[in-house]
């Protein structure tokens, strides 16, 4: 039997079913807020996101890195503060289908509002974190719910919808594990050190990288890199390239429609073979199949529409 849900959750369902019709990514007059639909599970997946937030106002979706399992529905949101792979799956039918609010992250605003917050709480002491899931709270559902009223509106969106945003991050930031994400924006610590280097794998994931080069940009010694890198991401740095390097492939088959061989070789690939055995290896199909199992998987748009991949540029 389905458990009743309170009318704030139940108006945010109606809300989102209205603002997302589709299924797949809706876009919105704000270029960093997209609705999503879903109206059938999906098995795990591997993924690879932008620094964002997923706020889910109906169904589940569960994310798996190493040990942990991150569980986010309409009790629970998501934060990835840095691309970090990991898998997915998604809880979802045509009768009840997965409904979610994704904004991709600001870093521009949430430093703006982080700065307020620490004047008037002190500095974040928590442990910075590349991907949690976190407890809706009333405050958060309140703002969840009063964003989605103004975003069915095109103009209120244009308008007032900036604010809600800003009111969203504000409740996300000083939420319960709020000091989290605000430590891991303003890199602190270690994790500061290993993000430099996650960045400079996503804007240069097209060069000839190595171990050496990482810890240098990081400015940590090799040993001291490695075990850092892995407490952030749960992986070693190699297999993190090479993971970013075939996420960013299948992007650019998907929104591109490239070759396998043309796009190993955009993403920094010798051997379009070699390619072709760690695409397999890492999503389960060929290229070719991969392509077009994610376009019905997924009801993706057109393959120029932003998705909450990371980006292939």
């Amino acid at each position: 039997m389905t458990k009743p849900r309170d009318p704030c959750t139940a108006r945010m369902v109606q809300l989102m079913s209205q603002l997302a019709p589709q299924e797949g990514y809706n876009l919105t007059p704000l270029d960093d807020v997209r609705f999503l639909r879903a109206n059938r599970p999906l098995t795990r997946t591997p993924v690879l996101y932008e620094p964002g937030i997923v706020i889910l106002c109906q169904g589940q979706k569960r994310g798996y890195l190493g040990d942990a399992v991150y569980v986010y529905d309409a009790q629970h949101y998501l934060v990835v503060s840095v691309p970090v792979p990991f898998t997915m799956e998604t809880d979802a039918s045509e009768t009840e289908p997965m409904l979610a609010v994704y904004l991709r992250l600001d870093f521009a605003l949430a430093g703006e509002l982080i700065q307020q917050v620490d004047a008037v709480r002190g500095v974040s002491t928590a442990q910075p974190m590349g991907m949690y899931a976190s407890p809706m709270d009333a405050a958060l559902r309140q703002s969840t719910l009063r964003f989605l009223q103004v975003m069915t509106d095109s103009s209120d969106a244009r308008i007032l919808g900036p604010a809600m945003l800003r009111e969203l991050y504000y409740r996300i930031l000083t939420g319960e594990q709020g000091g989290t994400l605000r430590a891991a924006i303003v890199q602190q610590g270690q994790f500061g050190k290993v993000t430099r280097a996650i960045h400079k794998i996503h804007s240069c994931y097209h060069e000839h990288l190595d171990v050496e080069a990482l810890a240098q940009e990081a400015r940590m010694s090799v040993p001291s890199f490695h075990l850092h890198f892995r407490k952030v991401t749960d992986s070693s740095p190699m297999q993190y390239l090479k993971s970013a390097r075939l996420h960013q492939a299948r992007l650019l088959m998907l929104r591109n429609d490239l070759t396998a061989a043309k796009s190993a070789f955009l993403v920094g690939y010798e051997s379009a073979s070699q390619f072709s055995r760690d695409f397999k290896r890492l999503f389960g199909r060929t290229p070719l199949a991969e392509v077009a199992w994610m376009k019905k998987a997924y009801a993706l748009p057109a393959p120029t529409s932003p998705s909450p991949f990371v980006s292939s540029h």
